[in-house]
């Protein structure tokens, strides 16, 4: 087929815009569309003919139309296959093919409008400082965490004295305002723990105090920022009656308590280990977190880079998607919530500015995830559950599984390679700041 591409040098919207001329012999496309429609014609089906007897002009009347549109899109992806294999171009997406106004009675005349990845110049990183928290786990650790399992399998005993702060009390309430019940003012056997701050701090002041059987009236204003509009910065009156005070009871440490945490046989010293062990996984994996955020805003500061707007399309399209997931599995009605692709551009944007200059320091300097590096993190992930030697067979038993482990040992790689060359001051940060616990 009599055909040719050619590039324009000069971008078409932006620098990392390109558009191919692309040139389709006529002749030669009828000629193509001719063998297709004989092949289509042999197998042909039509009442009143043998098939394969159809008549040409019957066949081309119906399948005219996809003969020359598979035609034409063959022929175009050649070309445009071709052009870019020979110009050593990078596509970014998929290329917009436009019909361009011609007077040629031999050729058919299209462009390809295409954007390419940027070429990116790598900055020296030797003036960037990446501050690196610092967390060593030791026995107050443990037992911190130990005190906060405690709180989480915390029980309530019902006591027949005044509620205090840290209690859980049940109450029947009914709100009116100008001695009118209001919406949302009244609850029967509402339970609440008195400091938890689940009711208003006005609220709560009133109940503290009462007891089993109390019934109370009491004034209150709710705050001007209160985020019901017909209520805020308005004067309420509530009747309540107390109906339970429960005190909190924490569960002793002892092997109960171990053989609820999974210890089977109770044994409080196998307990502390494991427990130091998931903390000590957990820890490192917070600490890297931080030292790769900083990483990952050191080198978006150093590159600037133009990125492809295909890209960031297709990257909005796949947070949306996941997004949607999300939301599904938290049982919400994903049809019902409009999403705009808007929330996602600064996102998507970043993940792949990213994303290309991860993937050019990987291809400079070699930092390509090495196959020891994966096995050893999917042993780590592992070994939180309960049979890891068969968890990571299960990762191996299907190359697609290794996937995430793969960018995150590349990942892993390069920030390694950036710490290298900054400077990198070491922190000591609190437990407590780092497992974000409110004091």
């Amino acid at each position: 087929m009599e055909t040719n591409a050619a590039t324009t040098e000069e971008p078409v919207a932006s620098a990392l815009e390109r558009r191919l001329d692309l040139s389709v012999a006529i002749a030669d496309f009828d000629k193509d569309v001719d063998q297709r429609l004989r092949r289509l014609a042999r197998n042909m089906k039509m009442p009143g003919f043998r098939p394969g007897k159809v008549p040409a002009n019957i066949v081309r009347q119906q399948y005219g139309d996809q003969a020359r549109h598979e035609a034409l899109t063959e022929a175009l992806g050649q070309l445009f296959s071709d052009a870019v294999i020979e110009q050593n171009l990078r596509v970014a997406g998929s290329p917009r093919i436009e019909a361009t106004d011609s007077d040629s009675a031999t050729h058919l005349k299209f462009s390809a409008v295409f954007e390419v990845y940027p070429e990116i110049a790598l900055s020296d990183l030797a003036g960037v400082e990446i501050e690196r928290p610092v967390l060593e786990i030791g026995a107050t650790e443990v037992d911190n965490t130990i005190e906060i399992l405690r709180k989480q399998r915390m029980r309530y005993e019902l006591v027949d004295r005044a509620a205090a702060n840290a209690d859980r009390v049940s109450i029947d309430f009914l709100g009116k305002k100008d001695g009118e019940p209001f919406a949302g003012g009244q609850g029967k056997d509402y339970r609440f723990v008195l400091g938890e701050g689940k009711m208003l701090s006005d609220f709560e002041n009133a109940v503290i105090g009462t007891s089993p059987g109390e019934a109370k009236s009491f004034d209150m204003t709710f705050p001007t920022e209160y985020f019901s509009k017909e209520l805020a910065g308005q004067s309420v009156t509530f009747e309540i009656t107390v109906k339970e005070v429960g005190e909190p009871v924490l569960p002793e440490i002892d092997g109960e308590f171990a053989k609820a945490l999974g210890i089977e046989d109770g044994d409080l010293v196998k307990m502390r280990d494991e427990i130091e062990g998931n903390l000590t996984r957990e820890v490192k994996r917070r600490l890297q977190a931080k030292v790769t955020a900083q990483v990952m805003d050191a080198l978006l500061q150093a590159n600037a880079v133009e990125v492809p707007g295909a890209l960031v399309q297709r990257e909005i399209e796949r947070l949306m998607q996941l997004a949607r997931q999300d939301m599904e599995q938290r049982g919400m009605k994903v049809k019902d919530l409009p999403m705009q692709p808007e929330w996602f551009s600064d996102q998507a944007r970043r993940r792949v500015s990213l994303g290309l200059i991860l993937a050019e320091i990987v291809k400079q300097q070699g930092l390509q995830a090495k196959p020891e590096q994966v096995k050893a993190l999917v042993q780590e992930a592992a070994l939180s559950y309960d049979q890891p030697d068969e968890v990571v067979r299960w990762h191996y038993a299907q190359p697609e599984r290794l996937n995430d482990f793969e960018g995150a040992a590349m990942e892993a790689n390069v920030v390694q390679w950036v710490l290298a060359q900054a400077k990198v001051v070491d922190k000591p940060i609190a437990f407590a700041e780092l497992m974000g616990q409110q004091s």
